[in-house]
């Protein structure tokens, strides 16, 4: 039952999910509320594994998904329902391609289409923003302004910023020096019990 699940869930995310792997999160923070497969926390650790390694992140999300739920079949099972959409998306406008793409109303269509995937994606940046650098447990904390924002991690994300968009000999480092490094200061500056 768990892999037609598994199956259900992932092909309506790959069906839907319209402007990549970034924009799959949104269903996958609506999977982890609906099935109790995954935590948001553990979602947002699973965005960071799925970045880090190689290949499309909502296959990376699918897979990983899939097997913390239901092991190596589960895994299988999640990734195959997650591209079958577009491999049978793809096969049919390959077929009709010309017609497509002469087509004033699908080219209308396509370009209505990237402004709900930017809304998407960054809905999902929102919440792992959200995730990453604010306290979860703000009802419980002391009131204080200082107390809202976990600072470690609002810190780095801000050097980060810089060094990979503002200074010329940092701007052009492949981006898993950033990850590499981000964990190595975890490890070194106890982000975990933060």
């Amino acid at each position: 039952m768990i892999y037609l699940q598994l199956f259900f869930e992932f092909f309506k995310t790959g069906l839907f999910a319209v402007g990549g792997g970034m924009a799959t999160l949104p269903f996958l923070y609506d999977m982890a509320e609906k099935t109790n497969w995954f935590t948001s926390g553990q979602l947002a650790d699973m965005i960071a594994v799925s970045e880090s390694t190689p290949g499309p992140i909502g296959v990376n999300m699918a897979t990983y998904v899939g097997f913390t739920t239901a092991g190596f079949w589960g895994g299988l099972i999640a990734t195959l329902a997650l591209v079958t959409p577009s491999v049978i998306i793809i096969v049919i406008i390959s077929y009709f391609l010309k017609a497509f793409r002469e087509n004033k109303y699908v080219d209308a269509a396509f370009y209505g289409l990237r402004p709900a995937s930017t809304g998407l994606i960054a809905a999902a940046g929102m919440t792992v923003v959200t995730i990453t650098l604010l306290q979860m447990d703000l009802f419980k904390n002391s009131g204080s302004i200082m107390d809202l924002f976990n600072w470690k991690s609002l810190i780095l994300a801000v050097i980060i910023y810089i060094l990979s968009n503002n200074i010329k000999q940092t701007k052009k480092l492949h981006p898993v020096f950033f990850i590499v490094g981000s964990a190595i200061i975890g490890i070194l500056f106890g982000f975990a019990g933060v």
